[in-house]
């Protein structure tokens, strides 16, 4: 009974699986399967398989699932077997359907017709994102971009999920959750729309980081070997205090390469665990072996023939018994160091430039270290061709000659460093992406080519502003051409708007407030003046008025009238001595005033001229003009007139002011100067001197009424009639309301003063750092003081003040500027001129200039 149950069982799963895989049913044609013989699993069958055809296929390649299959045209197959069976599961396998049938069309005598019924899987039409902002989607779909089309599986969807999470976890949005629905698309419904639900959450921040396993290091002192993992403390005002992963391994090799660095070459971290601390922050664990500590032992110098060993030792400056620690070694074999004076630097500095040095560790006993340094000398490069790529716009000739690695010299790496320099002073390119690099080496004759490449960037500049002063509504137009190119002046098809490409500037400035103010300016200026030689040449002139004219008559005593006019001009060369970062100018200046009925001076009628040359020496070695990183910039001004009361013959005892201002007379003295120093990363800090000295040489004579110093506010010269009076700035306190002690501001009564000293730190970081845009935050302290003679100066009584800001350079636009600063001291009968001021600049301290 059991045996005859299990036969029936059989042929029933026979006829079955028959039915599913043969077919009695209709084929796609809807006409009968014609069937030569009967087809049973327990009677199987060899066949030649007459064709094989696929259904159902939209977007996949039809070919290409033959192949898969494994069936073609011609071979024998046995059917019903186990052969169909893998067909189908192969097709399963490749995740692309939903359904796959093998179906028998028809069969005729020993040949079969196959076919394959497929039913793809839905595609991806789109992702629909919710619960974050616009610009995050925006972020999120150029991550998702290549997901569109793709079959929507569970290996998509769990892809899709691990990038978003991991993008907004690198962004401390440690538990953001995902959740996918799918929708049919309306306008295919072969297509599937993602339905991306994103909660963020919090940031998590980091509670804790503690260690296990130190003895030698602190837990506070590992701590600060960590750059981006910091505790959420109010003193970590730099570096995040997010958790961001792969911040935190970056940081995890770092601590361990800063350990070995103080001589523990052994260190490591054996283990580390992040935890929740609650939802908004995690406690961070590590566990560090330190080992022992080790020593520099012997350090021996082989294959060295250009420089002797004791020449080598001296320049590595590491010394037995000094922490072992590789960094070290490498940097002073190899660099970078501040001075530039590492072994590596001698030798490139000397032509050889495929110099190596290979440190062996050829001893290890107790807890020292000798070391081998093998170098390797190579053949000294001399330089065959320069060539320049890249520079559109500005001609060849103008980069060229800033260029100081020339053909026929000896390779030297310092000249190279200070030829990109040279190319970045020049503010036509952007500094980040000039890159000198030695190509076609050849040994054989030791010659090696340079190549510049550079990037050329806007460099002219507008200014268009408005505002309000001396009471009235004042308008500013000024245009600044940095490439500007006088010899092709005539010819028109140059015109782009004006001539470029020969690294002139020329400079045109308009102000005015209609017929009660003008003020306009020109400035031009050719660095190298012949072409051959870097003489700097510069021509100005300006003419600037004010008057009541308009309002009043001239018999009217509220009638007055200002009109200055001036030229210039200016000669300089580079100097070689002390070093070649010096520039020696001499310039010769006509000033001429006419006041009429114009008070707030020492006289109020009369003619006066101002005859003055002046020399300034300047030493300028910062790295890059906009954000100087390292360097600094000094400047010694002297200026003078002639000394006209020594032969004038005039009773200065008793001549009138229009007498004794009819020429001025007087000498002046200014320093200034600036350091930049890279504190930490891209911190940078900033200190600064200036001081500034009016003297007379005549007693009788007394102080010019010209030439004077003003003290406080944003440093620019705004609405300024007095055209050579020196504006700085002190942020803190309002435009030149710093006044000497016992002195009283009131309007039309501050000249200016003889004497000022101003002191300034400030810590800089930069936000964005572009072709296009130059951002950087600072935070800023300064003390400025002015006195009318010796008699009251001390250097270090000044106002003080502290404050924040940023600047923004813009190639169109030029530097601009928004500081905060809070002025402490009060100022004498001056109700509101410290505390609380903002501060806006345009165009200052372009290539380390003073502020």
């Amino acid at each position: 009974m059991n045996r005859v149950f299990i036969a029936i069982l059989f042929s029933f799963i026979s006829t079955a699986a028959l039915a599913q895989v043969s077919g009695f049913q209709r084929s796609s044609l809807s006409k009968p399967v014609a069937q030569d013989t009967t087809l049973s699993y327990l009677n199987p069958k060899e066949y030649i398989i007459g064709d094989v055809t696929i259904s159902g296929a939209k977007y996949l390649d039809k070919d290409v699932l033959l192949q898969i299959s494994k069936l073609n045209k011609g071979d024998r197959i046995t059917l019903p077997g186990e052969q169909n069976a893998n067909v189908v599961k192969d097709l399963y396998k490749q995740g692309l359907f939903d359904d796959v049938q093998f179906n028998i069309k028809r069969i005729n005598m020993d040949t079969v017709f196959i076919e394959l019924a497929v039913t793809e899987r839905p595609r991806l039409s789109r992702l629909k994102m919710t619960g974050i902002r616009k610009g995050e989607i925006e972020d999120i779909n150029k991550k998702l971009a290549d997901k569109t089309g793709k079959i929507v599986n569970e290996n998509l969807l769990s892809t899709t999920t691990a990038i978003i999470k991991k993008h907004f976890n690198e962004k401390g949005y440690l538990n953001t959750t995902v959740n996918i629905t799918q929708t049919k698309d309306p306008g295919d419904p072969n297509s599937i729309i993602l339905d991306v639900a994103i909660d963020k959450k919090q940031k998590v921040k980091i509670n804790s980081v503690d260690f296990e396993g130190n003895t030698a290091f602190s837990d506070s002192k590992l701590r600060k070997f960590l750059k981006d993992t910091r505790e959420k403390k109010f003193w970590h005002i730099f570096g995040s205090k997010k958790f961001k992963q792969e911040k935190y391994e970056e940081d995890k090799v770092l601590l361990v390469q800063k350990m070995q660095e103080k001589g523990y070459r052994d260190a490591q971290v054996v283990s580390d665990t992040v935890t929740p601390h609650d939802d908004k922050t995690v406690d961070v664990k590590i566990k560090v072996y330190e080992g022992r500590k080790y020593y520099f032992g012997n350090v021996k110098f082989s294959g060295n023939a250009r420089f002797s060993t004791d020449f080598l030792t001296r320049v590595l400056q590491i010394e037995k018994g000094a922490p072992f620690s590789e960094e070290e070694l490498n940097k002073r074999l190899s660099g970078p160091t501040p001075a530039n004076d590492d072994v590596s630097s001698f030798y490139l500095n000397d032509g050889y430039l495929t110099f190596t040095a290979d440190p062996v560790q050829t001893r290890i006993y107790g807890d020292t270290i000798d070391l081998d340094v093998r170098i390797y000398e190579g053949p000294q490069y001399t330089i065959n061709r320069v060539i320049l790529k890249g520079n559109d716009v500005t001609n060849d000739k103008v980069v060229m000659r800033e260029i100081r690695t020339k053909p026929g010299q000896k390779f030297n790496k310092e000249l190279l460093i200070r030829s990109a320099r040279e190319i970045g002073q020049l503010g036509n390119f952007d500094e980040q992406k000039t890159e000198p690099r030695p190509t076609n080496l050849n040994p054989a004759d030791g010659t090696v080519d340079l190549v510049y490449n550079v990037v050329e960037k806007p460099s002219d500049q507008i200014e268009l502003s408005g505002g309000f002063g001396g009471g009235q509504l004042v308008g500013t137009l000024g245009l600044t051409f940095n490439n500007f190119s006088l010899r092709n002046i005539f010819n028109l098809k140059a015109y782009k708007p004006l001539p470029k490409g020969d690294g002139q500037k020329l400079s045109l400035r308009g102000q005015s407030s209609g017929r009660t103010y003008q003020n306009f300016s020109f400035t031009f200026s050719e660095p190298w003046l012949g072409g051959k030689k870097p003489i700097y040449f510069a021509l100005s002139a300006y003419t600037q008025g004010s008057s009541t004219g308009q309002y009043y008559p001239k018999t009217s005593p509220y009638y007055n009238n200002l009109r200055i006019n001036g030229v210039g001009v200016t000669l300089g060369k580079r100097l070689n001595w002390p070093d070649n970062y010096f520039q020696l100018n001499y310039s010769l200046n006509f000033d001429h005033y006419n006041l009429d009925n114009y008070s707030g001076y020492l006289f109020n009628n009369g003619t006066s001229y101002n005859i003055k040359l002046t020399q300034e020496l300047s030493r300028n070695s910062i790295d890059v003009p906009i954000y100087p990183t390292s360097g600094s910039n000094i400047k010694l001004t002297l200026q003078g007139t002639p000394p006209y009361s020594l032969f004038n013959n005039i009773n200065y005892g008793i001549a009138t002011p229009e007498e004794r201002y009819h020429f001025v007379e007087y000498y002046k003295w200014k320093f200034d100067a600036q350091w930049f120093q890279r504190i930490s990363g891209k911190l940078v800090l900033m200190t600064q001197a200036r001081f500034g000295y009016l003297g007379s040489y005549n007693k009788k004579v007394g102080q010019s009424p010209f030439e004077r110093f003003k003290l406080g506010g944003d440093g620019m010269q705004s609405y300024q009639f007095l055209q050579g009076t020196d504006i700085i700035g002190l942020r803190g306190y309002e435009n030149f309301s710093i006044v000497p002690e016992g002195s009283r501001l009131t309007a039309n009564t501050n000249q200016g003063n003889a004497i000022y000293d101003k002191f300034t730190m400030e810590l800089r970081h930069p936000v964005i750092a572009s072709q296009s845009a130059t951002i950087f935050l600072l935070a800023f302290a300064e003390g400025g003081n002015v006195w009318d003679n010796m008699n009251q100066f001390n250097p270090f009584n000044v106002r003080r003040s502290v404050g924040f800001g940023a600047r923004i350079f813009l190639p169109i636009f030029g530097l601009l500027g928004l500081d905060y600063g809070y002025g402490f001291d009060r100022l004498p009968n001056q109700i509101g001129a410290n505390g609380g001021h903002f501060h806006f600049t345009i165009s200052q301290s372009l290539s380390g200039g003073f502020n």
